[in-house]
């Protein structure tokens, strides 16, 4: 096999081991997998959940690796289809500055596998490391998030069935050629037309990850018994960079692989709602807070963002990704915490439509010639006596670009949204992880829910 940018990234996937990973790499990967996991075990409540979860019931297989949430054990491709889609049924899971919504895809693709592998926790987290590293520049490679939106019409997300596809061949410990042709494999089973954003009640959109979970651990498993791809499916002519690549994407691939850990850029949420919506939440909080400003007085909420965000938020048909929606509910309860749903009830609230109808949404031009693809809103509220206050947040709390979180935090965050729950043992179970013999007794800690 010619040296290609396919057989590169393998050779380079071959060769990881944790003890390559720095300490603060190892502690914000341990950080994601947790939030990740707990976010399958909330999210298996919601519709795409439950469907995501009686679907594999239905499905015959050995007993391999957990279905989160729940009491199941499915084979480690369908574990990875239902909580991956569980993951992402609510829009609790973290996000990542090139964008999109890696953690749903990659960890628990890497989980199932490392089950089915009885792989250490180690293990586990380089798979995971590894994934957000290919992952991310794949997408990086393709023009990033809103690059392949606008180009191709496709969620930027499938690319990270490739990169499940590279960390589930690690967990294996696959010959480098089997990586290539798992990555070959797993573009025939990944795909995501954007249309899926229109939808109305968010499990589509959710299932989208799971699927690519399931795409990357069933192409490692069919390399490894011996089907084939191309040798070279990112560089081939009608290849990955062929179809989606920008200028510069072979190198933006390999780019500083081994110093550079794409997990790094890890975003973690406090809101159940989509990215976008977080920093226009936080910034109108913070001045209702700041001025003791009552929502009855509220005439007009103006709300600034860069282009390409407005566009994923601006009065979407799925509510939790509806910054109207959000902002206004926000407003009315003075918060928005995990624990709770407003919706369908807020409906009937006779507050909620008129504020919403005052909430205006529009291009920032600052923040569009600063932070074109960032999260950053500016928030104005002008009150009926005439006084008008603003808000700017660059970045919304959680996001790397602010320390990303602490485990205090991420406590906190857990606790709020699942107060049922054993929390504490969440967090010791992660922050151990390097030092588990078997992932099998993480993953154990999130079984059926009360």
């Amino acid at each position: 096999m010619t040296r290609s940018t396919t057989l590169t990234l393998a050779e380079y996937a071959a060769s990881t081991s944790v003890e390559r990973i720095p300490e603060e790499v190892r502690e914000r990967a341990k950080q994601v997998i947790l939030d990740e996991m707990a976010s399958a075990h909330f999210g298996r409540a919601q519709p795409a959940g439950t469907l995501a979860a009686q679907y594999v019931a239905g499905m015959a297989g050995p007993p391999e690796a957990r279905v989160l949430g729940t009491g199941l054990r499915a084979s480690a491709p369908l574990a990875a289809l239902a909580n991956g889609t569980a993951g992402h049924a609510d829009e609790i899971d973290g996000a990542h500055v090139v964008g999109g919504h890696p953690g749903a895809t990659l960890v628990h693709a890497a989980v199932a596998m490392a089950e089915r592998q009885s792989a250490t926790g180690g293990e586990l987290l380089n798979a995971v490391v590894l994934g957000y590293d290919i992952g991310v520049r794949l997408i990086e490679a393709c023009g990033g998030l809103f690059g392949v939106k606008e180009r191709h019409h496709l969620n930027s997300d499938f690319l990270h069935a490739v990169a499940a596809s590279v960390a589930s061949s690690r967990l294996m410990g696959l010959a480098p050629e089997r990586y290539c042709h798992a990555m070959a494999l797993a573009t025939f089973q990944a795909n995501g037309l954007c249309a899926l954003f229109q939808e109305k009640r968010h499990i589509s959109k959710a299932f989208c990850n799971g699927q690519y979970a399931m795409a990357g651990v069933s192409a490692a498993l069919m390399a490894a018994t011996g089907f084939e791809g191309c040798d070279d499916v990112l560089g081939d002519p009608h290849g990955l960079f062929d179809a989606w690549g920008a200028d510069g994407a072979a190198e933006a691939t390999t780019r500083a692989l081994g110093t550079d850990f794409a997990v790094m850029g890890a975003n973690f949420k406090f809101l159940r709602a989509g990215y976008p919506i977080h920093a226009p939440v936080e910034a109108a909080l913070t001045l209702v807070a700041r001025h003791a400003i009552d929502t009855e007085t509220i005439s007009a909420v103006e709300v600034g963002m860069p282009a390409r965000a407005l566009r994923v938020v601006d009065d979407r048909r799925m509510r939790n990704i509806c910054v109207q929606d959000m902002l206004a509910v926000a407003l009315l309860c003075g918060g928005l915490p995990l624990s709770e749903s407003r919706f369908p009830a807020m409906l009937d609230d006779p507050d909620f439509a008129p504020l919403r109808a005052r909430i205006r949404v529009l291009v920032n031009p600052l923040l569009e010639a600063q932070a074109p693809n960032g999260r950053g809103a500016v928030v104005t509220i002008t009150t009926r006596d005439g006084r008008k206050v603003s808000e700017q947040v660059d970045h919304p709390r959680g996001h790397s670009a602010r320390g990303g979180v602490t485990w205090d935090e991420l406590a906190a965050k857990w606790r709020d949204a699942a107060p049922e729950q054993d929390v504490g043992s969440w967090i010791v179970g992660a922050r151990k992880l390097d030092d588990l013999e078997h992932v099998g007794r993480l993953s154990s800690l999130f079984t059926k829910q009360p």
